[in-house]
C-alpha cells in the first residue's frame, strides 16, 4: 500500500502522548511532539512490548518493557537493549485528519 490512508483525528492525539491505531492490521502508534504528528510501527524491536504503552522522553519512545528507546522521527534504536530500529511512516495532517502513508 502506498497510498495515504485517514488513521485519526489530531485532536485525538494527546500532545507529548501517543495514540495506537491499526493501519490495514498493522499496529502504528501515532505521536505528538509539539503539535507535530509522527508514526512509527507500535510494537518494540526487542521485547515485543507496545510502544504506545510506552513513555515520551526528549523526542524517543521508551519501551515499558525494558527501557529500550528509540528515536520517534527516525525510528532509530538509540538506547539499550533495543538495536533494530523500528519503521516509521510519512503523515500528514489536513483539516484537522491524520494521514499515514505505508510505502
Amino acid at each position: 500500500m502506498s497510498e495515504w490512508t485517514e488513521v485519526a483525528r489530531a485532536a485525538d492525539v494527546p500532545e507529548e502522548g501517543t495514540l495506537p491505531v491499526n493501519v490495514g492490521g498493522e499496529p502504528v502508534c501515532l505521536y505528538n511532539l509539539g503539535g507535530e504528528i509522527f508514526a512509527t510501527h507500535d510494537i518494540c524491536s526487542h521485547g515485543n512490548a507496545n510502544l504506545s504503552e510506552g513513555f515520551i522522553v526528549e523526542g524517543q519512545i521508551e519501551c515499558p518493557f525494558h527501557q529500550g528507546m528509540f528515536d520517534i522521527r527516525t525510528g532509530e534504536a538509540t538506547a539499550a537493549p533495543c538495536t533494530v530500529p523500528i519503521r516509521t511512516y510519512p503523515t500528514k495532517v489536513e483539516n484537522g485528519v491524520v494521514w499515514l502513508k505505508k510505502t
